[in-house]
């Protein structure tokens, strides 16, 4: 059996190329609704940029004083010549506003950031939605989660740090290499030899550290869903005493996750000194040649200290640049993660003209339909029966037989391969899905509530119910007693998945969920089974009076509580074998009989013995 950790997705090479230039466009749709607020931020960034060019050209004025003074007193020049920068770096800050333009530009792109990414999410959100169950049965919650989340929040900070602030470098770079043009074009050359020594180092470190993030950002999406899948059956680990065995494998895993970033890690140690390296470079260069040449009278001291400066610069957007390449890899690996699942394709696809429904009057019906979850291994063979207008129909079988996956089928939330499913001799699979679940109420037996009250709960269908709707349905299926014991009655909370209610308390306010949707199909999905004698023969009375109008499919393990249904299909091997009343299903002595004998002597061993338990106790 995989572990939670033994994924093909490990494989990292495996995932292919990567189109950043695609994949940034796609993101860059994002920031589309603010292009305004994104060009006005470019345009500030291009003021500031300015700026900072013209400081060191400004220093290029200290030649006046060179020549008043002449090149014997060095000391009093370079006081001279450093008060002259000094002074008019700080008249260009006070004039320029320049510590206004980049909190204008901050600002603006932050929030510009938060909205993309608020609009990332919901349409994340919306794509969830239409994805079929089929989807999430074979991938960690975790995983998704991780998505929605952190992958999320890292183009989070692209849109507000990387995108622009990156075009700001680049005009402080363009800007750098046209005024050491101008200053001297020979000195530009000299100092501008480096740059292919930076060029290759940069390609070798993209290439290496691409695949580190992406190792990163999968090894952290496992320990997600390792996590999700264990705290939600914490109950388990401790009741089996697994705790150190799971606690070794999440230490395995924290480990991976460790070693890939310290990999990463080591990558931007060995570049950041590379950079530094050849920006040193550069200045002895520009000491060598600029020195030759005020020697010579071909350069003047001032352009020589200009270069300097222009240099030093000149690596301080590369630098940025490398710290906003560690944040674009990684944005570039979450957006991949991210495009792959917007990517998905529902595996029930909508009609391209789609039916809507009106109120159905109930008729179902399955035709010579097969299914099957992987390729032909067939859950469904041919499987063909009809339930009319406001029978009742109950479904029964071994365990594994298919019965869930005939009320799964009839939602739409998996694509059968063949054969035709009907309701009011409309095929579903020209029917829009909504319109189709509007018509179909379900009850499981794993009940799941969503955080809120009660009442919140029971209204949850987008149906306009309104005055006492809420209360009618769960009295309807006894729960009036229910709501009674809660101290705040109907707006009492129900926790996380319900957790505040016991199994019993959650499947009576499935029910009144449902009912209170008002469904013309009701799919029971073992939906009493666990619930107590009392309660349940309180939802039998309720489902006598609902019913009446409404077809139903009742699948069940528990035969005694199907005895009164119109008729009975009995499913095995993904067949339908026998159907009939409960009388004429006996009388035929064949696999319902069995059944129903099984579980009948079943009961008449287990009744004495809890007799007897009573009676000691």
């Amino acid at each position: 059996m995989a572990g939670p950790f033994d994924s093909a997705a490990d494989d990292i090479d495996a995932t292919g190329a990567i189109y950043d230039r695609r994949l940034a466009g796609r993101l860059l749709r994002f920031l589309a609704p603010y292009r305004r607020e994104v060009v006005l931020s470019v345009l500030l960034l291009a003021a500031i940029s300015v700026l900072e060019v013209a400081g060191p050209y400004l220093t290029k004025g200290g030649d006046r004083h060179l020549r008043e003074t002449g090149l014997g007193p060095w000391r009093a020049s370079g006081r001279r010549l450093a008060r002259t920068a000094a002074d008019r770096e700080c008249l260009r800050e006070r004039a320029g506003g320049a510590f206004a333009l980049r909190y204008a530009q901050s600002y603006m792109m932050s929030m510009v950031g938060q909205r993309a990414m608020r609009d990332l999410r919901l349409a994340i959100f919306r794509h969830l939605g239409t994805l079929s169950p089929g989807y999430y049965d074979t991938r960690p919650v975790g995983q998704i989660l991780t998505r929605v989340t952190q992958d999320v929040s890292v183009l989070n900070e692209l849109f507000a740090q990387g995108v622009v602030a990156v075009l700001g470098d680049v005009f402080i770079l363009i800007g750098i290499v046209g005024a050491m043009l101008w200053l001297d074009w020979r000195l530009a050359l000299v100092t501008l030899t480096t740059v292919p020594l930076l060029a290759i180092a940069t390609v070798i470190f993209r290439a290496k550290v691409r695949v580190s993030y992406r190792r990163v950002r999968q090894r952290l999406a496992r320990i997600n869903g390792f996590l999700q899948e264990h705290l939600q059956g914490l109950d388990i680990l401790k009741f089996f005493n697994a705790e150190e065995k799971e606690t070794r494998k999440f230490d395995r895993a924290n480990h991976d996750h460790y070693v890939a970033h310290a990999q990463n890690i080591y990558y931007y140690a060995v570049f950041y000194p590379v950079v530094e390296v050849i920006g040193a470079l550069a200045i002895a260069l520009i000491l060598w040649y600029g020195g030759g040449g005020i020697l010579a009278g071909a350069v003047t001291f001032g352009v020589v200290v200009a270069f300097i400066q222009y240099a030093e610069r000149f690596y301080q957007p590369v630098r940025d640049l490398s710290e906003k390449y560690n944040m674009i890899q990684s944005a570039m690996v979450a957006s991949e993660r991210i495009f792959e699942l917007l990517d998905t394709k529902p595996a029930v696809p909508e009609p391209a003209a789609p039916r809507t429904l009106a109120r159905l009057q109930g008729q179902v019906e399955f035709d010579r339909v097969w299914f099957a979850y992987d390729k032909e291994d067939w859950v469904l063979r041919d499987v063909s029966f009809r339930v009319a207008p406001g029978e009742k129909v109950a479904i029964v079988g071994a365990t594994g037989a298919g019965k869930t996956t005939i009320s799964n089928l009839l939602c739409r939330f998996y694509e059968f391969q063949k054969g035709t499913i009907r309701v009011d001799g409309a095929d579903i699979r020209e029917v829009e899905g909504r319109s189709l679940r509007r018509q179909i109420g379900l009850v499981l037996q794993d009940v799941f509530l969503f955080s809120g009250t009660v009442r919140e709960n029971v209204a949850f269908g987008d149906r306009d119910r309104g005055g006492d709707a809420v209360e009618r349905a769960l009295a309807e299926v006894g729960g009036a007693r229910l709501a009674a014991r809660f101290p705040r009655g109907l707006e009492e909370e129900v926790g996380e998945r319900g957790g505040y209610l016991s199994l019993g308390e959650r499947q009576i306010l499935a029910f009144a969920r449902a009912l209170h949707y008002d469904p013309a199909i009701l799919i029971l999905d073992e939906a009493t089974s666990s619930v107590d004698v009392e309660t349940e023969r309180d939802i039998q009375a309720a489902l006598h009076r609902l019913l009446e109008g409404r077809t139903s499919l009742v699948i069940a393990h528990r035969l005694s509580t199907i005895l009164d249904a119109d008729r009975i299909l009995v499913i095995h091997k993904g067949e339908v074998r026998e159907q009939g009343t409960h009388a004429e299903l006996l009388a035929a002595g064949g696999i319902y009989a069995r059944l129903y004998e099984l579980q009948y002597s079943r009961q008449r061993v287990l009744e004495p013995a809890g007799r007897n338990a009573a009676a000691e106790s």
